[in-house]
């Protein structure tokens, strides 16, 4: 059972080297009138160049296309059928997009949107794509907006609410810490708005059946997500290694009121991102084939680098770019086992070659390596 805060001196946010922050519908939209809360997101930006100073990587899930959109097409309060929801996402998804534009333009930041489905965090090779994008954005310094691509989700294929999103998100950049700004402070024993009783959780180490049982539904006329929801992140999120808080999001600079020690609740995973991530990749993924490797690229693996082309002698087995694949020494020991970033047929035709050769022999410009030190585990 959660016992005490964190101590501000240990704060996860503090240590973190990349952070993901989801802003909730609630927060950037007023619900009454339907308008941008502006004043409220000028200075969030203020809080993710703050963190950007601190040399953090910031990624950003930003609900609000829908609550935006809505009162431009002049829709009704209460609930939208699906097709009036992804007008609407279609509508307000600009608007949300330039204003995140127009403010981090101020500071001379780059701003990029991306929109996500649930099929691009399940499906391997979209997955992959989707990772290698973002990570390409942060390495040039730029802040990714992410939202679910409403406006062609369907029921079926769907999140269903950003809280999930961030979390699978934070997965995919193995981002060290993910802050969710709420219309609630944390977790409580029960709804506090129903229970006078409700006491406040301010750490959980474990999720539990207990834990779960907490959860409970949205009151919110503009979000879709709810205690549970942000509990189901939550699990997603230790898995990955990474820290997870829910916090109240409402006033001025929510972020740095949780760097000054505000009320919140903190989820603390057992492992890091990078040893959550090397688990997966060495135990939960099954094999699909087999790359055989000379003594130079072994010792190369052991001394931390990626396994390039030209180390790699013989290949066995199918299997296609994102897949696990074995790798053996010349011996036919297993050394090491990683994510290939070729398939059989284009490992085939750069083996034994030079990373200078791979455009000419594929006809397009791959990667370096044909499995990246960040996807490699030894044994």
């Amino acid at each position: 059972m959660p016992s005490r805060t964190l101590a501000l001196t240990e704060s996860p946010l503090g240590r973190a080297r990349r952070v993901v922050v989801k802003v909730g519908s609630t927060l950037l939209v007023d619900g009454e009138s339907g308008r941008l809360n502006r004043a409220w997101l000028e200075s969030l930006i203020e809080d993710v160049v703050r963190l950007r100073k601190q040399g953090k990587e910031v990624v950003l899930v930003s609900s609000g296309a829908i609550a935006l959109g809505r009162r431009h097409l002049s829709f009704e309060r209460g609930s939208l059928r699906l097709e009036e929801s992804q007008a609407a996402a279609a509508v307000g998804q600009i608007r949300l997009a330039h204003a995140y534009k127009e403010l981090l333009d101020k500071w001379d930041i780059q701003v990029a949107q991306v929109l996500l489905t649930l099929e691009d965090s399940e499906q391997r090779l979209r997955y992959l794509n989707a990772r290698a994008t973002l990570s390409a954005l942060l390495e040039r310094g730029a802040v990714p907006v992410i939202n679910e691509n409403d406006t062609v989700a369907t029921a079926e294929i769907c999140y269903g609410d950003n809280d999930r999103l961030a979390a699978r998100v934070a997965q995919m950049v193995s981002a060290d810490c993910v802050v969710l700004l709420s219309d609630i402070e944390g977790l409580f024993t029960a709804d506090p708005k129903l229970d006078p009783k409700a006491k406040f959780i301010p750490l959980v180490r474990e999720i539990t059946p207990h834990i779960e049982a907490m959860g409970g539904e949205s009151a919110s006329a503009v979000g879709r997500g709810g205690m549970a929801t942000k509990i189901i992140a939550a699990k997603i999120a230790m898995e990955a290694g990474a820290h997870f808080c829910i916090a109240l999001g409402s006033p001025r600079h929510p972020v740095r009121r949780i760097e000054q020690g505000a009320r919140c609740t903190w989820f603390k995973p057992k492992s890091s991102p990078d040893a959550a991530r090397k688990q997966w990749i060495g135990g939960t993924l099954r094999p699909s084939g087999v790359l055989v490797v000379d003594a130079g690229a072994e010792r190369a693996l052991r001394a931390g680098k990626s396994l390039l082309p030209a180390g790699v002698t013989a290949l066995r087995g199918c299997f296609d770019r994102g897949d696990a694949v074995r790798v053996l020494g010349s011996d036919g020991r297993e050394i090491a086992r990683g994510i290939v970033a070729y398939s059989d047929d284009e490992a085939a035709r750069i083996l034994g070659r030079r990373t200078a050769d791979i455009a000419a022999l594929l006809g397009f410009a791959g990667r370096d390596e044909l499995i990246h030190r960040d996807d490699l585990v030894m044994r």
